[in-house]
């Protein structure tokens, strides 16, 4: 499986509104530890910022890499990954299944902004957290990078290849499903389309729908798998893919991943998500 981090562009998607449902109280797990006002977790991973090497995008100036996905991959799969293969074994159709894990966290998740839940600006939680949540009580709470990780882990024990996108002020999910006829837009990694937008923040989405915002700007992606938490930095020269507008492919030469959407919208992207969150309410 690639792990790789590229540049990712949206062209003529088709659009629709986001609708956010109503939030509970929740606490994050045991074992975490406060240095210097941020919250890290056992694997020193800091859950309440997403930049830095420490951070649980491990945002760069240069790439990002969602480190807090392979806390419930390998090894350390639980709880998301059960999930994911008990779906996979009620829906045999490759296609029925990935829109049903889809639904499954679409339909579970609750938009709710860090601030209300965790006091803290920031604070992501990883899948099997989430997953626990919604095991235990039927629903869970959470926002964007919540989703997303969610459902790049249960798609993986579905048996799909998946991947996390991350652009300034949002993240979702992303599922290679070249077959699929629904998606709104058909995106390309590393020179290989047939990747559709997981996108569960709003309860009437459909699986390939994508945030008006997002559209016609550049995004970083990072394909994940069972990789080890504790990485070398990863590379500092990310390359270029871009969707068609109606299937096919096209591409371009690689060029810097922040001289298309800026460093600094990035970096801001989960300090200031709910200022910004309301975009994506009615």
């Amino acid at each position: 499986m690639n792990r790789t981090k590229i540049l990712l562009g949206l062209i003529s998607v088709l659009v629709a509104g986001l609708a956010v449902t109503s939030y509970a109280s929740a606490t994050p797990s045991a074992d975490f530890h406060e240095v210097g006002g941020e919250v890290f977790d056992d694997w020193e991973i800091c859950r309440t910022t997403a930049c830095g090497e420490d951070g649980f995008y491990q945002l760069t100036e240069t790439t990002f890499r969602p480190v807090i996905a392979y806390e419930s991959l390998g090894e350390e799969a639980a709880v998301a990954y059960s999930l994911g293969e008990q779906i996979a074994a009620q829906y045999p159709d490759k296609i029925q299944r990935a829109e049903a894990v889809f639904r499954f966290v679409r339909d579970r998740v609750r938009y709710t902004s860090d601030i209300d839940q965790f006091n803290y600006e920031e604070f992501a939680q990883n899948a099997d957290e989430l997953a626990t949540t919604i095991d235990q009580d039927g629903v869970g709470y959470g926002d964007c990078e919540d989703s997303a990780v969610l459902l790049a882990v249960m798609y993986q024990g579905a048996g799909y290849r998946s991947a996390i996108a991350v652009g300034s002020g949002h993240t979702a999910a992303l599922v290679y499903l070249p077959d699929y006829e629904k998606a709104a837009a058909v995106f390309e990694l590393e020179g290989e389309p047939g990747w559709v937008w997981a996108e569960a923040t709003g309860k009437n989405n459909p699986l390939g729908w994508v945030p008006k915002e997002l559209t016609g700007v550049k995004l970083g992606a990072y394909e994940i798998g069972e990789e080890e938490i504790a990485s070398p930095e990863p590379s500092t020269t990310p390359t270029t893919a871009v969707t068609p507008k109606t299937g096919g492919t096209s591409s371009s030469a690689p060029i810097p991943f922040f001289g298309v959407i800026g460093f600094m919208f990035l970096m801001s992207m989960f300090r200031r998500r709910r200022r910004r969150r309301v975009q994506y309410r009615r």
